[in-house]
């Protein structure tokens, strides 16, 4: 079993930043590429930023220039710094990575969600 654990999520003013956390831990091997998604009620869920082992990163448009996403290889855990917050940023991260399990066999893992709202 694999667990992703996310934290940092809550209420900012616009302009303002967060920085969410995820951690993944359990019966891991190792963690290959990680990342950040978004969904608002009725629509699916996007993607924000992905980041690989050796640190490539990749951002929706909307983000870029603004999010930051890094990881600790070290600790399994994968950061997204948001900065400059648009109130259209509003809505619930999820994160996602890439797992080997001690069986060999490669899986993908979700956490359960950050709710970031944007709002004066």
């Amino acid at each position: 079993q694999v667990q992703l654990v996310e934290s940092g999520g809550g209420l900012v003013q616009p302009g303002g930043s967060l920085t969410l956390s995820c951690a993944a831990s359990g019966n891991i091997f190792s963690v290959g590429t990680m990342g950040w998604y978004r969904q608002v009620p009725g629509s699916r869920r996007g993607l924000v930023a992905i980041i690989t082992t050796s640190g490539t990163t990749n951002y929706a448009d909307s983000v870029k220039g603004r999010f930051t996403i890094s990881r600790d290889n070290a600790k399994n855990t994968v950061y997204l710094q948001m900065n400059s917050l648009k109130p259209e940023d509003t809505a619930v991260y999820y994160c996602n990575a890439a797992v080997q399990l001690r069986t060999g066999l490669w899986t993908t893992f979700w956490g359960q969600g950050t709710q970031v709202t944007v709002s004066s």
